[in-house]
This record gives structure tokens, C-alpha cells and sequence, in this order.
């Protein structure tokens, strides 16, 4: 009954349009008041969720995603993505994955890879006799992988909500596997799709210009090898080096490109801070949310039917990754992360799956349910962007749904996708 009471109000208040984090607030309370705990205890626990060190990695990404989606490296990788793969059939189709795939390394947040990319590329494609549905179903199908390399602020989130047991490091490292697997999925259809419907063919670029644009894509690019490269010599931490990357961003944007205007710089700090305060609000209730549940022992209640359903970890894993592909298109992806992992992960875990390779599961389903409908954040912003319905983006992503399924297949049942990766660096 105790569950019935925390999960049925905090499902009710979001069916009331109550926003999720106010959802999570709310419910708690009705669940404390129900098995008599302490309103003091909730508010430790609030205060308590957002007191972690490792959580200053979320603002600095975000920061540093922000500076370097405004400030032009967006548009310089675009270019240098042209170099590598624009000249062959198709080729812009091409150079919207590549760019997604080097942004969204850089960003860590499919909505920046979306909106930089798309505003660039989508017209672009358009012109070159590309239907604008399908340009806008390849930039939103191509960001997702932007939630599995660093610096994906959604593997920060999901060690905070596995109680910090799982290394940042370790998931930023073993995203770099399923990112791969995505984009090479995703360039692999629109080869297809490109000789099938006869797409054109790029021009390639001379030399001289090839080189230049290569230079200036270099600076952005080092925002990986430094992200990287430090916490992998132990130079910094993964927290430390979101730091690191807002300084460089900053250095980069302001006096290497000077594309962006110091006067703009308020403005996208505001913005900036509104974005996190939503999401440190959401952590915070999150937290006292997982720490009623746990009193209610929910997570172990849910273990038992798990167990008692299957005692075959394939089994279980499609029954989990079938429960957050439909949670993912309901929900936003964060607030899913949080409530779900310490329900979820414990189940796991029980059947051998390791708390990293789990992470990757997670983060691909709930990475689909963006670019899905009803709740589809990713997919928004890209019909906005490309200026279509969301009925036509989403008849042309289709085929690319068949494929971001195969790919969660696949990171689900080879574990060494993720795993290998970190086995051999860290």
C-alpha cells in the first residue's frame, strides 16, 4: 500500500501537468507523511542530493556545451565534417552524422547537437535536393549518440542516481563504444537511402581550403582530446575537467574564432544558469524521492517480481529495455534516470549485468524515447529547426527507429560494446 500511495501520487500530479520536479517534491511528502517520517529527514535528504562534488561536473558541461554551440565551432565542424566525407553520394547526409558525432563530443547534449547542427545543415541539405523531412530525421537520429560520449552530462546523473558506486570515468569511456556503433549505423542507412534515391554527390574541397578549414577545426576537436586525454592520464578528474573545458571553450570562442560578441555573454550565462537550476531542483527532489522509496523497499519489491517473472537475464533485460522505451516516450530523460536506476539497477545487478554496461542500456532506450513521440524533446527542437510537422519526421525517422533498435540490441547483448573499452584504460 506504502507504494501505491508514493507512486500513484506522483503519477496523478503528472497527469495534472504538475511539472516533474514539483511531481517528485510533492509525492515525497505524501509518501513521508504516510509511513510518519520526519518532514526534517525529507529536507536533509533534499539538501543532501545536490551537496556532492561530483555534481559541478553537470554546470561546467553544460556551460562549456553552451559557449561552444554559440560560438561558432558548431559551423567549423560542419565544414571540416565536408572535408572527411562530403564528396561522396549522399555526402551530406554523411556530414550531418560526422558533425553530430564530433559536436556531440564536444557537447555531451543531444538538444545542442540538434540545434547546432540542424541550423546549419538543414537548409543546407534542402538545397541540395534533399527532402527537408528527411534532413531533419538524420540530424535528430544522429544526435542520440551525443548521450553516450563524453562528456555526456546523462552519465554524470546516472552514477548520482547509482548512489556514486559507478565511475564517471568508466561511463564516459565506455560510451565511446555505443556512440561509435550509432553514428556507423546511422551512416551506413543513409549510404543506403542515398544510392536508392539517387542523393547527390558533394564537391570535393581544394586543397588549400581543406587545409584551412581542417585548422580550425582543430581547436574545437582538442576540447576531446583534453576532456579525454586528462582523465585517462589522471591529469584530472571527469569533474575537474568539465572545468578544464568551459576555460578552453571560453579561450577558443573568444580569441581564436571571436565570433561571439563579449555583450552576448550575459545572456547565455542567464540562460545557461536557468537551465541548471531546473536540473539541480530535479536532483534534489530526486533524491528524497529515492531515499522514501528505499524506506518503502520499493527497489527490492520489484527485484522479487523480476525474479519471479524470469531467471533469464535476456529475458529480464528485454522486459527492462521494453519498460523504459515506452517510460522514455512519457518522460523527460533526466527525471527517468533518477527515479528509475535505483529501481532498476539492483534487478540487474541480481542477473550479472555490470553497473556500466547497464548505464549504456539506460542511456540508449531513454535516448530513443527523445526523438519519439508524445514527449520527444530532441525530436521538437529538429521539426522546429527544419520547419516540418512532427507527423512527417516522424514517418521519414521510421527506418532510422529500425535501426537505433538494432543498436540497442546490440549493446544490450554484447556487453563488451561498452566494457571492452574500459577493461584496457582504465
Amino acid at each position: 500500500m506504502d507504494a501505491a500511495i508514493l507512486l500513484g501520487s506522483f503519477i496523478v500530479l503528472i497527469l495534472l501537468r504538475v511539472p516533474v520536479a514539483y511531481a517528485l517534491g510533492l509525492a515525497t511528502l505524501i509518501g513521508a507523511w504516510y509511513i510518519d517520517i520526519p518532514l526534517h529527514a525529507v529536507m536533509i535528504q533534499i539538501a543532501g542530493g545536490v551537496n556532492k562534488f561530483s555534481l559541478l561536473a553537470i554546470p561546467f558541461f553544460v556551460l562549456a556545451g553552451a559557449i561552444m554551440a554559440e560560438g561558432g565551432m558548431a559551423r567549423r565542424l560542419v565544414a571540416f565534417a565536408g572535408v572527411l566525407v562530403g564528396f561522396v553520394r549522399g555526402g551530406l547526409s554523411l556530414v550531418n552524422i560526422t558533425a553530430s558525432t564530433f559536436f556531440g563530443a564536444i557537447s555531451g547534449s543531444s538538444l545542442a547537437d540538434t540545434a547546432s547542427v540542424g541550423s546549419v545543415l538543414i537548409p543546407e541539405m534542402e538545397k541540395k535536393g534533399y527532402p527537408r523531412e528527411f534532413s531533419t530525421a538524420v540530424t535528430v537520429s544522429g544526435s542520440v549518440q551525443a548521450l553516450l560520449t563524453p562528456p555526456s552530462h546523462n552519465s554524470v546523473i546516472y552514477s548520482l542516481a547509482a548512489g556514486g558506486t559507478v565511475s564517471i570515468a568508466a561511463l564516459f569511456v565506455a560510451g565511446i563504444g555505443p556512440g561509435l556503433l550509432l553514428s556507423f549505423t546511422m551512416a551506413t542507412l543513409c549510404l543506403m537511402f542515398a544510392k536508392k534515391r539517387n542523393y547527390p554527390k558533394g564537391e570535393v574541397i581544394p586543397l588549400r581550403q581543406a587545409l584551412k578549414i581542417c585548422v580550425e577545426a582543430l581547436w574545437g576537436l582538442m576540447t576531446m582530446v583534453i576532456i579525454l586525454g586528462g582523465i585517462l592520464s589522471g591529469v584530472f578528474t571527469a569533474t575537474e575537467s568539465a572545468a578544464v573545458a568551459v576555460v578552453w571553450a571560453f579561450f577558443v570562442t573568444m580569441f581564436i574564432y571571436r565570433d561571439y560578441k563579449w555583450n552576448e555573454l550575459p545572456k547565455m550565462l542567464h540562460r545557461t544558469v536557468r537551465t541548471l537550476s531546473i536540473v539541480m531542483i530535479l536532483i534534489a527532489f530526486a533524491a528524497s524521492f529515492g531515499y522514501i522509496m528505499t524506506l518503502m523497499q520499493i527497489p527490492s519489491k520489484i527485484t522479487t517480481a523480476f525474479l519471479t517473472l524470469s531467471d533469464n537475464r535476456y529475458v529480464i533485460l528485454m522486459c527492462v529495455n521494453f519498460m523504459l522505451l515506452v517510460l522514455g516516450t512519457l518522460m523527460d530523460m533526466a527525471p527517468l534516470i533518477l527515479i528509475l536506476t535505483p529501481i532498476l539497477l539492483p534487478v540487474v545487478t541480481s542477473f550479472g549485468v555490470d553497473p556500466v554496461h547497464f548505464g549504456m542500456i539506460m542511456l540508449v532506450n531513454l535516448g530513443i524515447g527523445l526523438i519519439t513521440p508524445p514527449v520527444g524533446a530532441v525530436l521538437f527542437v529538429g521539426a522546429a529547426i527544419g520547419k516540418v510537422s512532427i507527423e512527417s519526421t516522424v514517418k521519414a525517422l521510421l527506418p532510422f527507429y529500425i535501426a537505433l533498435f538494432a543498436v540497442l540490441m546490440a549493446v544490450t547483448y554484447i556487453p563488451a560494446i561498452s566494457l571492452w573499452l574500459p577493461s584496457v584504460v582504465l
